[in-house]
């Protein structure tokens, strides 16, 4: 842990406990994730762990023991690199194999797991590499000139480990392709120099010093701040295993079921929703490159999916899609998973009243793991209904066992069921803390509770349980399709424009996103713009997802009565663009 003060580090452990049992009282039976994957791969062998289906090679089948074998050569890599414990390991990459590989490889040497978000743009990036001091990164090849560049800029990562894109059944193959160019070491080159787990004689070429620990961190998540700087949320092999072990339970998955992952792996949903979880109970996971709305039903019926975990906006392609459902098999299909974004009660009756399948809504953060809570299973349909429709949003549920929930007011006072306040989350799910940055521990461990920053209230039901409600954010976060989006970063480039007095971004609701991100604008006088223009100007500093996508213009920006900004009085103006679908060709009108 980073130097805090001792008044920081108390309310961190208050936060880290659950029903006064503390963080060091593990709630799991494994020492570590190597010695879960170790024990998973000599009790499963042979048993499918991870499917995965290449948007260019299709399907590709890896037993435990398979999977467990690529890890070892992966982490032998690693150690032969100088990767030990506590040191950071960077991934550029899409959903792919190589990249579960390389993460379970550097937790079972105790390394760190930093997921870089390709989807950043360029200066968020090379933020990321260098405040997590990551030693070495693991870049596909397709984004290899583009790391390097970053790189160049802003120097961090003393080693780029290439990763190209052969057949993936080459993967366990034991001859490479040969090295990149230019002296770039690559991945399946290197890992075919190192030997994998003999099962008949229970030997690893791999020799620790060391045995990692459940308090040794496990990965760096970052998420964007109010401030537009992203915090780097810290999260420990024992956060990631509690959580695994609370959703596998909470859901029901058992050994012969199987869960799909749609989300990207570098947020945490994708990676302990759907990686973790069936690797814990000793399931399957069926992982996609990319979303596919015409090929989602079509896998869930051949692979015998019984879960899957998406985000509201993939409910609204499927719906958009609208698949003949009759043509699959769908007896075992049990239900979805959503959360990680704003789901409406339109859209979630709407999905249930069309496809029959039930939605388990859920809520949690990177800093709470993924999950904390969830609808319970053992509601009834009329009761599953009433806690999606009838309180004006739909409830995000009942807090999970590893942690304990409430409402606030900006005190630390609780507040009583009914009253509007800030969600708060105690447990054993809740980060370590923030990488490197103590004034954003003090602020959010403040009352010994992790505060989310989310507004929200709870309900009680027959049974003294009570049901969640989120009802908006306080941080002011924009959340577009499950990526958090700082309006304060839009912001910075909007007053930068030239002819711009004064400029928002503006995050509102949408069908398909569950909010995009909109921009009020105030020219100065006499300057004239476009929507196009700000659009264009914008273009040059963000990627499309953050870009605005319809820009307004007025000269009455609501203001406190010291002088501050109201963003969300300006969140009206942009309802007629709540059911359009924006993409790169499509403007506003």
């Amino acid at each position: 842990m980073v130097d805090l003060p001792s008044t920081v580090e108390f309310n961190i452990l208050r936060a880290r406990t659950v029903c006064g049992i503390p963080p060091t009282q593990y709630q799991v039976s494994h020492r570590n994730i190597g010695e879960l994957l170790r024990k998973q791969a000599e009790t499963y062998r042979d048993k499918a762990w991870l499917i995965f289906y290449s948007d260019t090679t299709g399907r590709h089948e890896y037993s435990y023991q398979q999977f467990y074998q690529l890890v070892c050569k992966t982490a032998n890599f690693l150690l032969s690199q100088g990767i030990g414990r506590g040191d950071r390991v960077a991934t550029a990459a899409y959903n792919h194999v190589d990249t579960v590989v390389q993460y379970f490889a550097a937790w079972l040497i105790g390394a760190v797991v930093v997921p870089i978000n390709v989807g950043e743009d360029n200066k968020r990036i090379g933020y990321i590499l260098q405040n997590s001091q990551s030693k070495l990164a693991f870049v596909r090849e397709e984004f290899i000139e583009r790391v390097e560049k970053i790189l160049t800029e802003t120097p961090s990562v003393e080693m780029i480990v290439q990763v190209r894109n052969p057949h993936p059944s080459s993967l366990l193959s034991q001859f490479g392709r040969g090295d990149g160019g230019e002296g770039k070491l690559d991945f399946h080159t290197q890992i075919s120099k190192h030997q994998p787990f003999d099962f008949a004689q229970g030997k690893s070429e791999i020799q620790l010093s060391y045995e990692p620990s459940l308090e040794d961190e496990a990965l760096i998540v970052y998420t964007s701040g109010t401030t537009g700087l992203p915090k780097g949320v810290v999260l420990t092999q024992y956060n990631l295993l509690i959580d695994a072990k609370a959703i596998a339970e909470w859901h029901q998955i058992t050994l012969d079921q199987r869960m799909m992952c749609v989300l990207p792996i570098h947020h945490v949903n994708g990676t302990i929703v759907t990686l973790m979880t069936p690797l814990y109970y000793g399931g399957s996971v069926v992982l996609n490159q990319k979303f596919h709305s015409d090929k989602f039903f079509q896998r869930v019926a051949n692979e015998k999916v019984h879960v899957v975990s998406v985000v509201p906006t993939l409910l609204q392609f499927l719906l958009h899609e609208n698949p003949d459902l009759s043509r699959y098999d769908l007896t075992h299909f049990q239900h979805i998973i959503c959360g990680a974004g704003p789901l409406t009660v339109e859209l979630a009756l709407k999905f249930e009243d069309h496809f029959k399948i039930p939605i388990i809504h859920g809520y949690g953060l990177s800093e709470t793991t993924c999950y904390s809570c969830f609808l319970p299973l053992d509601l009834s349909s009329e009761e599953h209904r009433h806690w999606l429709k009838d309180f004006g949003f739909p409830s995000i549920g009942v807090p999970i066992p590893p942690n304990e929930m409430a409402i606030h007011d900006d005190k630390g006072i609780e507040l009583q069921e009914g009253v509007k306040g800030e969600i708060v989350i105690r447990g054993h799910n809740v980060m370590k803390e923030y990488f490197a940055n103590p004034e954003a521990n003090e602020k959010t461990f403040a009352y010994g509770w992790f505060r989310s920053g989310d507004e929200g209230f709870y309900r009680t039901d027959p049974k003294g349980r009570k049901f969640f409600f989120i009802t908006g954010r306080i941080k002011e976060l924009i959340i577009r399709g499950g990526a958090n989006i700082s309006p304060f970063e839009i912001d910075e480039v909007l007053m930068n424009m030239q002819g711009v007095k004064a400029g928002l971004a503006v995050g509102f609701e949408n069908d398909w996103y569950g909010e995009e991100v909109g921009a009020y604008v105030q020219p100065k006088e006499g300057v004239t713009l476009t929507q196009q223009d700000v659009i264009n100007y914008c273009r040059k500093y963000f990627s499309f997802q953050k870009c605005p996508k319809v820009v307004l213009f007025g000269n009455d920006i609501p203001l406190t009565s010291t002088g501050k900004y109201q963003r969300n009085k300006l969140k009206p103006l942009f309802e007629k663009w709540k059911r359009t679908q924006f993409t790169e060709s499509k403007k506003a009108h």
